[in-house]
């Protein structure tokens, strides 16, 4: 056995450790869906290499079904851990292709297996395609709001330096082999290539899991537990970017704060876990109806507030109307009875130092609604001026 086959059986093995320490530090069943994604991928990988070592390849007459089984799993292994990517930065085009991809790869390198050159060269240039879209979804803007905590910069350059070499390996082996020259450095470099992407791929995938986890934990601790909207401290916190916003661009900005009607007496009649129940139906509904750009949250008991942004006069007001509308649908369905609610907004005006003053106001349209009986919305005093 030469070198660069000796490299080559080693693969599975550091694929199947990778998998193992993954598996151990992550966990199965509490991991998220990105996690899992990459344990299949690693597990794909170990035994896609393991089918196609040469240690294996004489060992049984049908040994070319075993490797064109074994090339269509490293392949479910790159499509596995390119879903990965996808749900801890942002989605990409390609699914049908990555999906499709493992089997037809697969049972074409079988069907080409008697030509080896041909089917070695089909299976680099396919597994090639794959490793460069995984290298460009590395590259490409992610999803803020899924990987915080930890820089995503690290673990996106550690998963380039995977890729990009063992890229660059696979394609010049498949150069040498369509110009009727194999080369064994070409088998060597891409072995080479391969030990370096399995060492730097199992720190890039728990650098990327442990961003992700912490991106969870900060949601949960500015989300409200009944509710999941945002708490009121996480409320003010970003409300100041919006303010900071609307004033830089002078634009119309409203907050609209919100409480259900009799919540005490539902309490009392119908008992803390019910009026919870409301509370929250209530909550979902109103995170429904916000406008893509709204901020939504809990601030305090029973009181919701949004803040519109580049909102009109007529903003407050529709969405009071599409609130309503699927309050009653929903209360009624999900628990048997009706539901209201009263409300009170303001606009933002120059001499606000911030969210209290806002929401002061909003709050004392809020008060005039419910004493004047519920079920309304009334703006603050003077909101024409």
């Amino acid at each position: 056995m030469s070198f660069a086959q000796a490299l080559h059986a080693l693969m599975p093995m550091q694929a199947l450790a990778s998998a193992l320490v993954l598996i151990t530090l992550v966990g199965w069943r509490d991991a998220k869906a990105g996690g899992r994604w990459a344990q299949a991928g690693l597990l794909a990988l170990a035994i896609g290499l393991a089918l196609v070592s040469p240690a294996l390849g004489g060992l049984r007459p049908d040994a070319r079904w075993l490797q064109g089984a074994g090339v269509g799993l490293i392949s479910l292994g790159l499509s596995c851990l390119w879903w990965a990517l996808g749900l801890w930065l942002t989605p990409r085009p390609g699914r049908y292709v990555m999906t499709a991809l493992p089997p037809l790869l697969g049972a074409a390198y079988a069907g080409l297996a008697p030509d080896r050159g041909a089917a070695q060269t089909v299976a680099d240039l396919a597994l090639g395609g794959q490793l460069a879209w995984v290298g460009v979804t590395l590259t490409l803007p992610g999803r803020s709001a899924v990987v915080q905590g930890l820089a995503t910069r690290r673990w996106r350059l550690l998963g380039l330096a995977a890729v990009l070499p063992l890229l660059a390996a696979m394609l010049c082996r498949a150069a040498t082999t369509l110009l009727h020259d194999p080369a064994p450095w070409s088998d060597l470099l891409l072995a080479l290539a391969g030990q370096l992407a399995l060492l730097l791929l199992l720190p890039m995938l728990l650098l990327a899991w442990r961003g992700q986890t912490e991106a969870e934990l900060a949601r949960l601790a500015q989300t409200d537990g009944l509710t999941g909207l945002i708490d009121g401290n996480a409320f003010g916190r970003r409300s100041v970017e919006l303010i900071a916003m609307a004033r830089r661009f002078d634009e119309p900005l409203a907050l609209v704060v919100l409480e259900l009607d009799g919540f005490a007496a539902l309490q009392e009649e119908r008992g803390t876990d019910f009026a919870d129940g409301a509370l929250a139906l209530f909550a979902s509904c109103v995170q429904a109806q916000a406008r893509l750009g709204d901020l939504a949250g809990r601030l305090s008991g029973q009181q919701f507030g949004v803040m519109m942004a580049r909102c009109l006069p007529e903003g407050p007001l529709a969405l009071d109307r599409r609130l309503r509308a699927a309050l009653a649908e929903r209360a009624q369905a999900e628990l048997g009875l009706p539901l209201s609610f009263s409300a009170g907004w303001a606009k933002l005006r120059p001499g606000d130092r911030g969210l209290p003053d806002l929401q002061r106001r909003a709050e004392t349209a809020l008060y005039e609604a419910r004493r004047a009986g519920g079920g309304q919305m009334l703006a603050e005093p003077g909101i024409s001026d």
